[in-house]
């Protein structure tokens, strides 16, 4: 008969804390794919695509290709910044939605703010709403999904 269950438990309870203090580095979550967007402008609608983002030095990055139906003379390219903490990436780590902040920089150099809202549906993708300041009394608002990439090898 087993006579000494406390110290085995100590011990399997102390093994369940360490084990759960043990974070996984956040270099898994360096690549996210933004999954292609459309909103809609007063008669027409803007298409948003991105590749992958990268992250380095706590901001995604990606170029960005805005299409504008039938007012194709709006269409634009730049470049999207989003500045996402490991404090913030840790919350969405955990399943829970956060708040980001950034800007998009045309190719010719015209920036617009940009925020949005992250919430996960399980441990590697979620819904985001990006609000992009296009002037101050036009703002478009995209929903759409994230999913973080796997780790190139």
């Amino acid at each position: 008969m087993f006579r000494r269950p406390l110290p085995v438990l100590l011990g399997l309870f102390a093994m369940a804390l360490a084990a759960r203090g043990a974070e996984l580095p956040l270099s898994r979550l360096d690549r996210v794919d933004i999954a292609p967007t459309k909103t809609s402008v007063y008669v027409g609608t803007v298409t948003m695509t991105m590749p992958t983002f990268v992250r380095k030095n706590g901001v995604y990055q990606a170029p960005y290709s805005a299409r504008v139906f039938p007012f194709f003379f709006y269409n634009e390219k730049g470049r999207l910044l989003v500045e996402i903490s490991d404090d913030t990436l840790r919350k969405l780590e955990r399943g829970e939605a956060i708040e980001f902040k950034g800007r998009g920089v045309r190719d010719d150099g015209v920036e617009r703010r940009v925020e949005g809202k992250a919430t996960p549906v399980d441990a590697t993708s979620g819904k985001i709403k990006v609000r992009v300041f296009v002037s101050k009394r036009l703002e478009l608002i995209f929903n759409t999904t994230y999913r973080f990439a796997p780790e190139s090898k």
